[in-house]
């Protein structure tokens, strides 16, 4: 098994319907107890964010995603040229690139966006989103065992 520390960050509102399907993928990790990696989740992404990041080597973000392709997308993402953010979030390109410029540290990124269709105020996923989400995680949990082998 290699050393690679893997951080499973899910953000999201889970009062939201879909809009908690990256906490909830989270939640399903952690009741798995799946080895080798460390969880985190939150409504979004932060300054602060940068740090516990940099303590890993490979770094998975989870959100949901109302244009995504069905049933979700996963692709490497690298840091932004410009560290951006409002006094409430940040997109995950400016996490690790703030963690690259505080911290010197290069992190192996990628971004899982589960397609979500409806966000009202209900914490019960669209059949469809339930659908994705199973999809996801069944594929993020073979991509976890790659990452560590």
């Amino acid at each position: 098994m290699k050393d690679n520390r893997i951080y499973i960050y899910g953000f999201g509102n889970p009062g939201r319907q879909d809009d908690g399907l990256g906490p909830a993928i989270i939640d399903r990790l952690e009741q798995d107890n799946i080895a080798g990696i460390i969880t985190d989740s939150n409504y979004q992404l932060n300054i602060e964010d940068a740090h516990n990041i940099s303590q890993s080597d490979v770094v998975i973000f989870v959100d949901a995603s109302i244009d995504a392709e069905e049933p979700f997308t996963f692709k490497r993402i690298e840091p932004s040229n410009e560290i951006t953010f409002t006094t409430h979030s940040m997109a995950p390109e400016s996490v690790i690139a703030l963690s690259k410029e505080i911290y010197d540290k290069d992190i192996e990124a990628y971004v899982m966006a589960i397609r979500g269709y409806e966000w009202e105020f209900n914490e019960k996923f669209s059949q469809k989103a339930a659908h994705n989400f199973n999809e996801a995680y069944i594929f993020l949990t073979g991509k976890i065992k790659e990452l560590l082998v």
